[in-house]
């Protein structure tokens, strides 16, 4: 009895010395842990989605590849797979396993007199707090602090809060967080399409994912597999015959399918621009956003396709500059390979081979392409390549292959099949290409509503991430006119008004000379109208209708159509010498067809936050009638117009109808064979640095620019007209092909008359040059017309709001 009550107050003093050593590494270890409770708001850092209009991905932006499913979505043979690999009893105990701590040291025992490493006794529990608010130190600590947290989580959050948590923030390799995407990474699956075998080889790599690679170490990865397997048989979660088949079924991974993505890479980096100003970096690459963009995939495929054309044609007008490298090693035999492979391949050419020339003969080059193919180039495919000048000259057309190529020249190819007359290739042709000098931009929208269809900024984004449409401020030249000519229409005059197309003079004083402008073909045309000029861009009736509107109403139009803000009231700002951006002057252009109502430009149409709600959207206007779950003959709702009316209706109309002109009959007629009504100008700056065309149908608005990044002349005889022009030409072709004939809408109080093209005067019987011209009641010309001289101006102050200006010599 003694030796039992010795025994039994030894246990007791045991208990207590136990007991108290517990509550003081509770106390020790419990201080200064992070705030628990966290975890119950904690939201994982997943995937920002940005989508095109039409559903497909167009960007992805984030730290961790992570999809995000709540415990609801996840599959139950999914939770019991982890269940049975890593906490069996996990709906049981409180955060640790009494048991499986047992066990996991006596095992250890065993496994420290063997050599081997010891194994762990973490509940999903523990490894939420590691994973969460703790670091991966292997140490005793740590293992403490690990414990004392997933007692303090288990009491603040329910069981299913931690499993989810557990089962969307765990690295299951191969890039991927969480099961949803090691479904898509390793099996090209969602959950729910999972088989039981492959659940458990998701549930077998939480511990070491690089050693159950599926490929590399296949062996261990399946035994691994089958002992979840049997782990899910034993618990009672599948069956012994479903257990049979898991464990037969063979381990086949399928890496994730190529997403068909929208291509669009400038437009989708001023996407990530614009969401990381509005939300900050944070929220884009962690917060899970779901934006949709007005991207259109077909009109944004034809807007790169045409834009790259449109370069390549230039370039290809101005000469040769050279090979891209040169091999003086010996080409013989096989060599050529090693040596090809040395040569460095530049970005932005992707489309194109690299090659280097073999032989060369009179009538074709032989050439070693990079894959390591042979292939010829025929001399139809040289030929373009006169050598290059300065200044954008070039010199006469080569004679022969000879004339361009020599052995080890390393090229750019791309194989053709049929020769530039429409002949038939045969195989292992191709064409000689170079990479521009030049670059550009388009712009395609919607003029209602201000939503980008299609952007490229640039020949090439892996070239160059400057995008040209919105970043590149460039003189508009030409294409700034049909402002000018809006102000007169405001200050009373008419698109048949006469404005003398003569000399113009003016002393800018301070010694800085007499400013001479002259027309593009140096040539006066007297008194012409106020259309014509607009059609055939006369820079001397515009600067004469400048002078008698005023400099100052002109700057003020500038900045209320935001093409330049607080632009100088100087005459020269009249022919477009102020800076703007693409982006910027095809929106303006938009508030002419759109009868004087400024859309927002926008990229983006909703976003959308992790839980579906809607925090941004481009379309603010309330409909409470719009949402509706069947159709009972209720009244169509009416959404209200909050675009802001910049310009009369009646004076945009008259110039979207001079601007048709310029199709039909002026600087942009090579467009009118496409037989649509279409309306546009061209823009050229000085010395034909800069070259634009803006131009748009009834719903669709383009502007295009091509210009060099440094500037300098294109050319003497490279205009808005035959470098720009083409590419908006190209693009309306394809964009508006089986689309309805839709005539340019027509306002309230237009009088549509005749009128004879040459004099300006309403059109008398016999006359032959008749066109319908559009005018506000009351300004129908009559038998004489008014003619702006520039020396005055037939309108005051207070009749039209035109400024008498400080003249000129003439």
């Amino acid at each position: 009895m003694r030796i039992i009550l010795i025994c039994l107050a030894f246990l007791i003093l045991v208990a207590i010395a136990g007991t108290g050593a517990v509550l003081y590494a509770f106390y020790h270890y419990g201080q200064d842990l992070p705030e628990h409770a966290q975890l119950a708001d904690y939201e994982p850092p997943i995937v920002s989605r940005v989508y095109a209009g039409d559903g497909r991905i167009l960007a992805e932006f984030a730290t961790e590849n992570r999809v995000f499913v709540p415990i609801e979505a996840i599959p139950g043979r999914i939770i019991k797979a982890f269940i049975a690999a890593e906490d069996q009893n996990f709906y049981t105990h409180n955060g640790i396993d009494l048991a499986a701590i047992g066990r996991a040291v006596i095992t250890n025992v065993r496994h420290y007199m063997q050599g081997r490493r010891p194994v762990g006794a973490s509940t999903i529990t523990q490894q939420v707090a590691k994973n969460f608010l703790l670091t991966n130190e292997l140490s005793y600590t740590r293992k403490a602090k690990e414990a004392i947290l997933a007692l303090r989580i288990e009491q603040a959050i329910d069981k299913d809060r931690i499993l989810e948590l557990y089962l969307n923030e765990i690295y299951l390799g191969a890039r991927a967080y969480g099961v949803a995407a090691a479904a898509l990474n390793y099996f090209d699956k969602s959950l729910d399409e999972l088989t039981i075998a492959e659940a458990a080889y998701l549930a077998a790599l939480p511990k070491a994912p690089n050693n159950y690679h599926p490929v590399r170490r296949r062996a261990d990865a399946v035994s691994r597999r089958n002992w979840v397997v049997r782990r899910m048989m034993n618990e009672g979660f599948i069956s012994e015959e479903e257990a049979r088949m898991a464990m037969a079924e063979p381990l086949e991974a399928r890496p994730r399918g190529e997403v068909k993505l929208a291509e669009a890479e400038y437009f989708a980096e001023e996407v990530r621009r614009e969401l990381a100003e509005l939300y900050g970096e944070s929220a884009l690459y962690e917060g899970g956003l779901s934006v949709r963009t007005t991207l259109d995939p077909r009109l944004q495929e034809i807007a790169d396709r045409v834009l790259r054309e449109g370069i390549i044609s230039y370039d290809r007008r101005h000469g040769w500059r050279g090979p891209h490298a040169r091999i003086e090693a010996t080409l013989d035999g096989d060599a050529w390979k090693a040596a090809l492979r040395e040569v460095e391949r530049p970005e932005g050419v992707d489309d194109w081979l690299l090659a280097v020339v073999l032989d060369v003969e009179d009538q074709e080059a032989r050439i070693g392409i990079e894959d390591e193919s042979l292939g010829r180039i025929p001399y139809s495919e040289i030929r373009w390549a006169r050598p290059w000048l300065e200044d954008q000259e070039v010199g006469p057309l080569p004679n022969r292959a000879k004339d361009v190529l020599s052995k080890g020249d390393v090229l750019f190819v791309e194989h053709v099949e049929t020769s530039p007359d429409g002949t038939a290739y045969g195989e292992g042709v191709y064409g000689l290409r170079q990479i521009p000098e030049v670059d550009g931009a388009i712009v395609a929208l919607d003029p209602h509503t201000g939503r980008v269809f299609a952007m490229s900024g640039g020949f090439s984004y892996a070239r160059s991430e400057f995008n040209r449409a919105t970043q590149a401020l460039r003189q508009p030249g030409s294409a700034f006119k049909p402002f000018v000519y809006l102000a007169g229409l405001d200050s009373g005059f008419t698109p048949a008004t006469l404005v003398l197309d003569a000399p113009f003079v003016i002393d800018q004083g301070g010694g800085q000379g007499k400013w001479k402008p002259a027309n593009y073909t140096k040539k006066f045309y007297g008194p012409t109208p106020m259309r014509v000029g607009v059609e055939k861009s006369r820079n001397l009736m515009t600067v004469r209708l400048a002078q008698a509107v005023g400099m100052k109403k002109i700057s003020d139009y500038a900045a209320r159509f935001g093409i330049v803000e607080n632009m100088p009231a100087v005459l020269a700002m009249a022919l477009g010498a102020g800076e703007t951006t693409l982006m910027k002057l095809t929106t303006a252009y938009a508030v002419l067809v759109n009868g004087g109502k400024k859309p927002v430009p926008t990229l983006i149409d909703r976003v959308q936050d992790r839980e579906g709600r809607t925090v941004f959207r481009h379309d603010r206007r309330d409909c409470p009638g719009c949402v509706a779950d069947a159709w009972r003959d209720q009244t169509v709702p009416i959404l209200p117009d909050t675009r802001e009316q910049i310009a009369d209706p009646a004076s945009a109309f008259q110039v979207v109808g001079m601007l048709e002109g310029v199709v039909k009959r002026g600087t942009g007629r090579r467009i009118a064979e496409l037989g649509r009504p279409l309306a546009g100008k061209t823009g050229t700056t000085n010395n034909n640095t800069d070259t634009w065309f803006i131009g748009f149908s009834p719903d669709l608005v383009v502007g295009v620019f091509i210009g060099f990044d440094e500037p300098k002349t294109l050319g003497p005889k490279d205009t808005g007209s035959n470098v720009a022009a083409p590419v908006f030409k190209a693009f309306m072709r394809e964009a508006l092909a089986g689309e309805a004939v839709v005539p340019f809408r027509i306002p309230p109080g237009i009088r549509l008359v005749r009128i004879n093209a040459e004099t300006g005067l309403l059109a008398r019987p016999g006359d032959k040059r008749v066109y319908l011209e559009a005018f506000k009641p009351g300004t129908e010309p009559a038998r004489e017309q008014v003619l702006i001289d520039g020396g005055s101006t037939p309108l005051s102050r207070d009749s039209g709001g035109a400024e008498r200006s400080t003249g000129g010599l003439y």
